[in-house]
């Protein structure tokens, strides 16, 4: 298992490409630490979790990514449990989409404030001990439409756009202490976020995706759990899309 003996801190795996995450990452053996804003969700993943991974060894913890106190303490929970943390991955993430000209500052400052500082937070706070212990790998969540642009997201681009600014700033930064640094980008997913958007809306996002369908979690997630692992361990500084195809 390619991550045995690996410690992981996930941050918004309740559900969608978080919880497809770390099914995935138990499975290949690193201990998870469930991280997410949304306690009853929190509860429900761990059950699930512990009911169809053999020998899952999991923690949670009730974190706002935004909120530094609650950054600090999943972290100094995370280390007291497992004594280190060999994995951050920065998933949490909101949307709050209008056009330009109809958005309002609370969308954007919201958006940005989970999708970019709380990334900001986190690994800041993961980051002293990993350069103690001399390796780590942070994975963050990126998105195609950090790279393209999207109609009527003006404020999730901004943040996706920059979480790659600091991936490349910190694979700078934390590469010489032996930290990897990596940003992936996802393109359409069939998340429960989907199902608030209209099919119609579905089915032109498919049209433009050269293998003709929607990615699935697990998709993501096997991408994480490569990137989290020695098998990656020249991978530093880099942008990898995860899209189908698709350029918006």
């Amino acid at each position: 298992m390619r991550l045995s003996g690996k410690v992981a801190v996930i941050t918004g795996s309740a559900g969608g490409i978080g919880l497809a995450t770390a099914s995935r990452f138990l499975a290949e053996g690193a201990a998870v630490v469930l991280a997410d804003l949304r306690a009853e969700a929190l509860e429900q993943a761990r059950a699930q979790l512990s009911a169809t991974v053999g020998g899952a060894v999991l923690d949670t913890a009730i974190v706002d990514v935004t909120d530094a106190r609650q950054v600090a303490a999943m972290v100094a929970g995370a280390l007291k449990r497992f004594g280190r943390i060999d994995c951050l991955v920065n998933n949490a993430g909101i949307t709050s989409d209008a056009r330009l000209v109809k958005m309002t500052d609370e969308q954007f400052d919201r958006v940005i404030a989970v999708n970019l500082k709380g990334v900001y937070r986190c690994t800041q706070a993961v980051a002293d001990p990993m350069i103690r212990q001399g390796s780590g790998v942070i994975i963050n969540a990126s998105s195609v439409v950090g790279l393209y642009g999207n109609f009527g997201q003006t404020n999730y681009a901004a943040a996706k756009a920059g979480v790659i600014g600091f991936t490349k700033t910190w694979a700078r930064e934390l590469g010489p202490k032996g930290i990897r640094v990596v940003a992936v980008c996802p393109g359409f997913i069939r998340t429960p976020i989907l199902d608030t958007i209209p099919q119609a809306v579905v089915q032109k996002m498919v049209e433009k995706i050269p293998l003709g369908r929607l990615g699935q979690p697990e998709e993501i997630a096997s991408v994480y759990a490569f990137l989290a692992s020695d098998d990656a361990s020249y991978i530093n500084g880099a942008v990898i899309e995860v899209s189908g195809g698709i350029q918006l």
